[in-house]
């Protein structure tokens, strides 16, 4: 069955670093469903841009009915959403995808999430639902940023129990990439959630396998309809998918979340 396209309310936009915005919106039905890793899409007012953004959900709130997205200005439709005010309508469709396995991971009590640019906002819903699943549970957060420009970084602090930082340009924690901060501050874990570009997931999933880690990849990738009826978002994978009798993955229906093992990057 499909998703229902749903007229939600804006409640605050805030403007995070540069050309990153949160956004919180009131969707009480999305809510009920949504798990930490899945998205939503959103669709523009301007019937000239037909097709939804996808954006990643950050911030779950049962309590309140609320939905909070953080996302990068890089178009049409998300330079609108930046513009939005209180009160503003925007259609949304969700939640979509398939979320991280935390509920059937939850011995694993030492995990490490991993978030990268605009990989990082699902990280933060990933902790929140951690903690909430099981309040003794070791979660450390490992950000990489482009540079001194980063954002949320303080709200992970408050949520996880250790959080490690690295820049490209040296400016703030470990001068290179996450996997590198992760070897200079002898991060260890039981569990491996990641969000990022496919360069990060590339050697998150490497040092995963080096050493025996199961690791969740979360990945970006451009999609079209958001359901997996367009095959615009396929991903390469090590199995046949019964869908499409190729080996291929639908990011947006089969994912976005996939056992490491199971996508070749």
């Amino acid at each position: 069955m499909g998703k229902a396209v749903k007229d939600c309310g804006v409640l605050e936009v805030a403007r995070l670093a540069p050309d990153v915005y949160s956004i919180w919106i009131e969707a009480k039905e999305i809510v009920k469903e949504a798990r930490a890793g899945q998205f939503v899409s959103l669709y523009p007012h301007d019937g000239g841009h037909l097709l939804p953004r996808p954006i990643s959900i950050c911030e779950i709130d049962g309590e309140g009915g609320r939905l909070r997205l953080v996302y990068r200005v890089v178009g049409y439709g998300t330079a609108e959403l930046s513009l939005m005010t209180p009160g503003s309508k925007v259609r949304v469709m969700g939640p979509l995808g398939n979320g991280f396995p935390l509920e059937e991971n939850k011995n694993l009590k030492n995990v490490i999430l991993i978030g990268g640019g605009i990989g990082i906002p699902p990280m933060l819903c990933v902790a929140n639902a951690i903690k909430k699943l099981d309040a003794s549970a070791n979660v450390t957060a490992v950000i990489g940023y482009r540079d001194r420009h980063d954002f949320l970084s303080d709200d992970l602090y408050e949520v996880a129990d250790n959080l490690v930082v690295a820049t490209d340009d040296g400016s703030r924690g470990t001068h290179g990439t996450v996997i590198d901060a992760m070897n200079e501050n002898d991060v260890q874990g039981d569990v491996i959630y990641a969000c990022g570009p496919t360069p990060m997931l590339r050697g998150v999933k490497n040092h995963g396998e080096q050493f025996g880690i199961p690791v969740w990849l979360s990945l970006e990738e451009r999609m079209a309809c958001g359901i997996g009826a367009c095959l615009g978002c396929v991903c390469e994978s090590t199995e046949v998918d019964d869908h499409s009798q190729v080996k291929n993955k639908r990011v947006c229906k089969d994912g976005p979340v996939f056992p490491a093992g199971e996508v070749v990057l």
